[in-house]
């Protein structure tokens, strides 16, 4: 009977483990979520910052992950937030302007290799909010570089790490320009 025990407890010591995990990482995601929120004064539109909760998943969830590290969490960030900002203010808010937002943002992102999903509906998300310069500073910088410092500090004061955020620096994301279905 002891022997079938120690199967059992191991099993328990690594379900605990586990849950210590998670609940750590939302502890958190959810302490840099409420920084990033708190800094920003969310604007009148909630979709404003609806790209840091996404953002807030990869830092958090998929850290090790290229979509995750500052070139793509910054890079993606403000570059598709400056496309739609510009767009909305040369073309104003119609259908194609979205559109074509979108399919600008993402081959920016594309050929810059700062591909950050979450990054890919502040187009959108500008273009409905009406959006100005400033929006790109006040809210979007702000916001992630908030993301960002919570993400570094937290990795490493978490107990028993095997990593700390950020992975690499300047790592490309997509890694190689094989983009989609081709080789």
């Amino acid at each position: 009977e002891e022997e079938n025990l120690a199967p059992k407890k191991m099993q328990a010591k690594k379900v605990l483990k586990i849950a210590l995990r998670l609940l750590w990482i939302l502890i958190g995601a959810s302490f840099a979520l409420f920084l990033a929120l708190l800094a920003t004064k969310p604007p009148t539109s909630p979709l404003l910052l609806a790209s840091l909760g996404g953002s807030t998943i990869f830092l958090f969830g998929l850290t090790r992950a290229p979509a995750a590290q500052p070139r793509a969490l910054f890079g993606g960030h403000l570059l598709s937030a400056l496309i739609g900002i510009i767009c909305y203010q040369a073309f104003g808010d119609d259908l194609w302007v979205f559109i074509t937002a979108e399919i600008l943002t993402l081959a920016v992102l594309l050929l810059t290799q700062t591909v950050h999903p979450p990054a890919g509906a502040n187009p959108l998300i500008m273009i409905q909010a009406h959006a100005g310069f400033s929006h790109l500073t006040e809210v979007v910088l702000l916001g992630v570089t908030i993301l960002a410092i919570v993400a570094a500090i937290w990795s490493r004061i978490t107990p028993g790490k095997t990593i700390s955020y950020p992975v690499k620096w300047n790592c490309p994301s997509p890694a190689a320009k094989n983009w989609s279905i081709w080789e």
